[in-house]
């Protein structure tokens, strides 16, 4: 059953600060299809942070961070999963959600975190520090996520790590995430080399010259960032974090040190706030569209499948740190 044009033109409303009329028209044929597929095959859309504001608001059910997409996988009541998101986000929904059919729009939807690191770097990793705990970042295949002994996101690493109850900690793989959190607890990290090829492109001089063009603007950074990124910045928070922020404190005008599409994301909640905008891409992100978001639910496409053994595994990190 087709859209109601009522239907259309509310969606428009919803976006229409950070989406011009004139590409509109390019993207409510794909919008109305996906919603008409969605009834039909029981599907719903998780969505990230970074997805782009016609999908983020227009077509998915369920958006957030990595966190929030995991926690609300568990409770998603329907036959099929869309992940619009990178790889690994749609292998922990799987994880989550067995029974589930889970797609991901496009394969070649990777990360630079989970590409720094394979499961016999961890195993390696645990024969150099024997006994001491891995704390995996969600920002990995299920496969490291199986050999780790929790996992971790970059809103909740620091409980994370101060809930193992030991002098020292393996986080992996993102270096710079294990840094900021080594500079707010008294636990000893041990890092990885791993970095987000979008965050680690940010430097204290982008900030300077930001507040030297915009006076008084308020600057929030991802802990994916540099230390010395962090340090320079007004808060630190991971995307959810960052949301909470500009809308709690209101500020007049603010830089969110992160991907491009989640300054457009908020900016549409939050009309009264003046958002500058540094454009650090994320090409695995951008893979996904609403053309190979429709043809997931037209052909069942790309189905997420784990090895069970890896999954069991892999399952048992990822529960370990919901409980936290």
């Amino acid at each position: 059953m087709p859209v109601s044009i009522s239907t259309t033109a509310s969606l428009y409303d919803r976006v229409r600060r950070v989406i011009p009329p004139i590409e509109w028209p390019a993207f409510s044929d794909d919008i109305d299809a996906i919603l008409a597929l969605k009834r039909e095959r029981n599907a719903v859309i998780l969505a990230h942070n970074y997805q782009t504001p016609e999908i983020f608001h227009c077509v998915a059910d369920i958006v957030g961070d990595s966190l929030a997409l995991a926690r609300k996988a568990m409770t998603v009541d329907a036959d099929i999963i869309v992940l619009a998101g990178v790889h690994f986000m749609a292998e922990t929904a799987k994880l989550l959600n067995p029974g589930k059919t889970v797609l991901i729009p496009d394969l070649g939807a990777g990360c630079s975190l989970a590409d720094s690191i394979t499961a016999s770097d961890v195993r390696l990793m645990r024969q150099r520090y024997p006994g001491v705990p891995v704390v995996t970042y969600v920002n990995t295949s299920a496969a490291v996520k199986a050999e780790s002994d929790i996992c971790c996101t970059s809103g909740n690493a620091l409980a994370v790590v101060e809930s193992l109850g030991t002098p020292r900690a393996i986080m992996l793989p993102d270096e710079y995430l294990a840094r900021n959190i080594a500079a707010q607890t008294k636990i000893e990290i041990i890092a990885w080399k791993g970095h987000c090829e979008v965050h680690e492109r940010f430097t204290p001089a982008d900030i300077r010259e930001l507040r030297e063009a915009h006076p008084g603007v308020t600057v929030l950074a991802h802990p994916e960032c540099p230390p010395e990124v962090v340090a320079e910045a007004d808060f630190a928070g991971s995307t959810a974090a960052m949301s909470d922020y500009v809308g709690r404190h209101k500020p007049a005008r603010v830089v969110l040190m992160t991907e491009c599409s989640m300054s457009d994301n908020v900016a549409v909640e939050h009309p009264d706030v003046d958002f500058v905008r540094p454009c650090n891409l994320c090409p695995h992100m951008k893979r996904i569209t609403l053309a190979n978001i429709r043809a997931a639910l037209q052909q069942n496409r790309h189905v997420v499948t784990i090895d069970p053994d890896v999954a069991d595994r892999a399952r048992r990190a990822v529960e370990r740190m919901l409980a936290v």
